[in-house]
């Protein structure tokens, strides 16, 4: 994938180094997973500043991630129909004013206004930016190699964003890292501007009930689950949100059916691989939001550090997840997708365990930095396998449907899978708003468990149909 022997080539224009236009684009998920990463830090400080509750953190967590869910595949859609280049360059513009306006936030409401404009600009950010990566990159073997750069970047993101978001929020307040990441934003922007190459947009139009049906199906679920940690599973609000949410998502499935430019095309769930991908995605996407939701104020709230040190212990998570992104490739190539992809959910389990069950009581301990490493490797190999094995067979007009599709997941395991955890965590804890720590990691294991068991039975059926196909 060097930049001699592959450029991008603008319509008309010069021959451009892709390296220069995947720097770009990989921006675009640094500075999201950077936030993220930051906001996470930061959420103890929030919490207090504002005077919300756990479960009102939750929601202010939650609202960025329901609108990301629900409206990533229509980003996805927007990028195939509009032309990815043009579409990124508004989700930017989008995300980063509305990250400048939670700075300004003095209340949970107007925090959780801009966090839902952050999720949607988000949400059309990411599908055009993975859209665009897969242009410049299009077989099998180099879009297997881009998505472990594209992991590496994310555990860069996480990286730096452990660390800026203790350290700013301590010494300059959680609003500042709202503000931070703006001017990074702005620069990753004029370098996609200025170097990707445009991607012309494919005729269509637009599914808005599709739409509209799975961000009310995903928004039911997640309200539903974060109102059953403080009213029960038996209050009102709990069982109308869940009602709303089922509704909507079946919903969603007979508008996909009758539409004729489906959000979704369901015919690609016939791909066995997609299948696998996006439940594995999806799990595993609710065991990393829910874990940088709880690790933080675990331990601030539990093991007594500072925002500061929370920061700087999580960095050997980061480090792990590039550098299972970058071997994640590497086990792929020797042993196919298929056999790599349990492989690192096995090391993540095992990770979520340790922690689970780990005796540290203040500060931090040896024994939680050897959980800390085995879950940022697990991270690292887990998501970018599952993630190439969901976009590398895309064909013309479907890289944004599928990067969509696999964004989507991820994103609704973590607004859903946050939402469930925190109501049960919660709960179990027994008294207002206090938060079971052990029973929400021994909650994320079970996720990581499932998806683990998927992937083997992918596996098991890969291997099945060779012996098969021989038999014959």
């Amino acid at each position: 994938m060097s930049d001699e022997t592959a450029p991008a080539t603008a319509p008309g224009g010069p021959r451009i180094p892709r390296g220069t236009a995947m720097t770009g684009l990989a921006s675009a998920m640094f500075l999201v997973i950077l936030d993220a990463s930051m906001v996470n830090l930061a959420g103890s400080r929030i919490r207090e500043g504002l005077g919300l509750t756990a479960a009102e953190l939750a929601v202010v967590v939650d609202s960025y991630l329901v609108a990301f869910a629900g409206l990533l595949l229509l980003g996805g859609r927007l990028a195939d129909v509009l032309g990815a280049r043009k579409v990124f360059l508004t989700g930017m513009a989008v995300y980063l004013a509305a990250t400048a306006f939670c700075a300004l936030a003095t209340s949970g409401g107007m925090l959780i206004a801009g966090r839902i404009a952050q999720g949607a600009g988000a949400a059309i950010v990411m599908p055009a930016a993975l859209s665009l990566v897969l242009a410049l990159y299009s077989s099998p073997a180099e879009r297997t190699r881009a998505m472990g750069i594209w992991g590496a970047v994310a555990g860069a993101g996480s990286l730096i964003g452990v660390f800026l978001g203790g350290t700013l929020t301590q010494l300059l307040g959680w609003q500042s890292v709202f503000l931070t990441p703006v001017p990074f934003g702005v620069l990753g922007a004029i370098i996609v501007w200025r170097s990707v190459p445009a991607v012309p947009g494919r005729p269509g139009r637009f599914d808005a009930l599709g739409a509209v049906t799975i961000t009310l199906g995903i928004s039911g679920l997640a309200l539903g689950m974060v109102s059953a940690s403080d009213a029960g599973f038996g209050a009102l609000s709990t069982l109308v949100g869940l009602s709303v949410g089922l509704v909507s998502l079946v919903a969603f499935v007979f508008v996909e059916r009758r539409s004729t430019h489906p959000l979704v095309p369901l015919g690609v769930f016939r791909r066995k691989p997609v299948i696998t991908a996006n439940v594995v995605v999806l799990l595993t996407g609710g065991t990393l939001t829910s874990l940088f939701f709880f690790l933080p104020q675990y331990q601030q709230d539990v093991l007594g550090m500072s925002p500061l040190s929370a920061g700087m212990t999580q960095i050997p998570i980061a480090i792990m997840i590039i550098v299972g992104s970058v071997v994640a490739p590497l086990l792929a190539k020797r042993f196919g997708l298929a056999r790599a992809l349990p492989a690192g959910l096995t090391v993540l389990l095992a990770g979520f365990l340790w922690l689970a069950t780990d005796p540290t009581t203040a500060g931090f301990s040896v024994s939680l930095l050897g959980a800390f490493l085995l879950i940022g490797l697990g991270l690292g190999l887990g998501l970018v396998n599952a993630t190439a094995m969901g976009v590398r067979d895309s064909a013309d007009g479907e890289s944004g449907l599928l990067s969509g599709l696999v964004n989507a997941a991820q994103q609704l395991g973590g607004a859903v899978g946050l939402a469930a955890l925190a109501g049960i965590a919660i709960g179990a804890a027994g008294t207002h708003g206090d938060i079971s720590f052990t029973t929400a990691f021994f909650g994320e294991a079970a996720l990581v468990l499932i998806a683990l068991a998927v992937s083997f039975f992918s596996a098991l059926r890969t291997r099945q149909a060779p012996a098969a196909a021989g038999a014959l």
